[in-house]
């Protein structure tokens, strides 16, 4: 490696170990729902999303309920993926008019996406349209990695409580 490829590592980390603290305290807070500073601005816009989606963030959720949601969210995040890329052909920012993602190709994206590990047997941009990446791939790489955080939270939850047998609610973390 060059001088400024060891100057770069060098500036990741270091970004890296100034970022631990106030993000560890941050998420912290956030987790044990406790205020962040930011409140006043981003409270009403969460309480606004949550109405949308019809979730009751102050009703908790034993732990069978909050398995079953975490499960159903990714399930529906695994459909969404397989559906987008069969029917990428029909679908609109898909310039390069792309077909349709072979059924068991499409079926190993999905899951690897839905899970979390992202594993790709394809091509970019000479297999998926640009819709596929965007609306499937990218909101799956976020959500997935959301929903493997959500469930460490009430992972957690599930031992610090003694004296309940609620763990939270998937829908508001």
């Amino acid at each position: 490696m060059s001088g400024i490829h060891w100057i770069e590592v060098g500036l990741y980390f270091a970004v890296l170990l100034a970022l631990v603290k106030p993000l560890g305290w941050y998420m912290a807070r956030v987790y044990q729902d406790q205020p962040c500073g930011l409140d006043w601005l981003l409270g009403p816009i969460e309480r606004g999303l949550y109405a949308i989606a019809g979730v009751k963030s102050e009703q908790e959720m034993t732990w069978k309920v909050y398995a079953i949601a975490m499960l159903l969210f990714n399930f529906v995040g695994f459909a969404a993926v397989y559906a987008l890329q069969r029917l990428q052909g029909m679908l609109p920012l898909n310039p390069a008019e792309l077909g349709a993602v072979s059924p068991d190709s499409a079926f190993n994206t999905a899951v690897s996406f839905a899970t979390n590990t992202n594993w790709q047997g394809y091509g970019g941009e000479s297999t998926m349209s640009y819709l596929t990446q965007m609306l499937g791939l990218t909101v799956q790489n976020f959500v997935s990695a959301a929903t493997g955080m959500a469930t460490v939270a009430a992972f957690i939850r599930g031992f610090a409580r003694k004296t309940t047998d609620t763990i939270g609610n998937f829908g508001s973390i």
